[in-house]
């Protein structure tokens, strides 16, 4: 004879042991990079590679992209949770995109890279010389779509510049060919691929953006509206797994590309490395990053470079930075230190 009791007993202990297991499930993120495996995304893999992710119960996936305005729209539409883009990038997206509510939740890269780069040869040593001569860019470049604003800080006439577009592969390779007289890109990127190209660093002739009054922010971490409403734990459990990612990089940078390579064993582990430092030194460990911890941004800067944003880009609003950012998923500061 059955035991009424024992059984239900039963049902009840493994109802509940169904629950747990359910209510432990890991959270899938798939997550896109802006561009390649590349020195300065190691954060990323790095926290997926050692567990980081994992331990707040997360299921990362890590693609590399085609570029911050690709890695908003895959965010937009769905087919990513999070992805990593140029914050301005975002600003852009949903001015013209009304009600998509992608939204920025880490800043990265407190100091943008966004550059100018020509050769001394060519005699461009100020702004002003740059009107009547040729820009070369993918159309989709982070700099090259931001010229316009350079050229208002700076009293240039954008439309006296010439603009040639080409392959990110053809970028570089066309400025030292003489093909254009000026290229725009990532700081840590086009310095490098001029310099594999044989060209000295002492022949070189550099504009940062944020020297001449754009002070922009750049890379920030950035997650779907629905992820958002969805899913608030898995994005502060993101967040807090990719700060120690970022703490692991620069406590171990040559581990770091190590790991790296395991998602492109192609890339050259020497230029990464110093791709990666250069990206530390000049757009993470910024003073204010080195003072207050990576992550969070001022709503004055970022209400200010949205307004540049707005005349660059002709747009018909200028956004509020709540309509882009929020830092509600940041851990506190005290544990988003990170140190040279």
């Amino acid at each position: 004879m059955f035991d009424v009791k024992a059984l239900r007993a039963v049902a009840l202990v493994a109802a509940f042991a169904g629950f747990s297991t359910q209510a432990s499930a890991e959270v899938d993120i798939k997550f896109t990079l802006d561009w390649k495996f590349q020195g300065p995304t190691a954060a990323f893999l790095v926290a997926a590679d050692k567990g980081f992710y994992a331990e707040e119960g997360l299921d990362v996936s890590i693609d590399s992209g085609n570029g911050s305005a690709g890695a908003v729209t895959r965010v937009a539409g769905g087919a990513y949770q999070m992805g990593f883009a140029d914050i301005n990038a975002l600003v852009d997206f949903n001015a013209k995109n009304p009600g998509q509510s992608v939204k920025a939740v880490m800043m990265a890269y407190d100091a943008p890279p966004f550059s100018l780069f020509t050769l001394k040869k060519n005699n461009i040593a100020k702004a002003e010389d740059l009107v009547g001569r040729k820009l070369g860019a993918p159309v989709f470049d982070a700099s090259y779509k931001l010229f316009p604003a350079f050229a208002h800080e700076t009293g240039i006439d954008e439309k006296a510049v010439e603009r040639v577009n080409m392959d990110p592969a053809l970028r570089e390779a066309m400025l030292v060919r003489g093909d254009v007289d000026f290229i725009s890109g990532h700081f840590f990127s086009s310095m490098l691929d001029l310099k594999s190209k044989g060209v000295s660093e002492e022949d070189i002739k550099y504009f940062l953006y944020a020297d001449f009054g754009m002070d922009f922010y750049g890379n920030a971490v950035i997650a779907s509206g629905k992820f958002i409403s969805e899913q608030p734990e898995a994005v502060a459990g993101f967040i807090r797994a990719t700060v120690r990612g970022w703490q692991d990089v620069i406590a171990d940078p040559e581990g770091a590309i190590e790991i790296v390579a395991k998602s492109d064993p192609l890339i050259e582990k020497k230029l990464e490395l110093e791709r990666l430092q250069l990206a530390l030194d000049v757009n993470v460990l910024t003073p204010k990053v080195l003072e207050s911890g990576i992550g969070d941004v001022d709503e004055a800067r970022l209400r200010n470079s949205i307004a540049q944003l707005a005349i660059a880009y002709g747009l018909e609003s200028t956004p509020e930075p709540a309509a882009v950012w929020t830092s509600e998923f940041l851990p506190p500061a005290k544990d988003r230190m990170l140190s040279r």
